[in-house]
């Protein structure tokens, strides 16, 4: 179990994606917030705390930002407490990654 606040490697930085997307700033803020606080052991912990989000396998969640024109894809290390973004963009630029392997950041 996680005990101490998570930590979230490789976000954008300085709030730049949400600068050039404004309507992401809300959802992405409440999205960091929830991840710091979470005691996760694992994806279907995540799933509880975020039913619409997809998980893509062991490690892996995709999550819907802004009503799903923006997606979030996250690698969790759950025995270091860590959230590692792994990508986000539209929903059109999702689709032409593999969500499995990208690494944007």
């Amino acid at each position: 179990m996680w005990t101490k606040e998570a930590r979230i490697e490789h976000a954008p930085r300085g709030g730049r994606y949400a600068g050039e997307h404004p309507e992401t700033r809300v959802p992405l803020t409440e999205w960091m917030k929830k991840v710091k606080a979470a005691k996760w052991q694992s994806t279907a912990e995540v799933k509880e705390a975020f039913p619409k989000a997809s998980m893509l396998n062991g490690e892996r969640v995709r999550f819907e930002i802004a009503g799903n024109n923006y997606r979030l894809v996250v690698a969790f290390k759950f025995s270091a407490k860590i959230a590692f973004v792994k990508f986000i963009g539209t929903h059109a630029e999702y689709d032409q990654i593999d969500a499995l392997t990208v690494k944007q950041y």
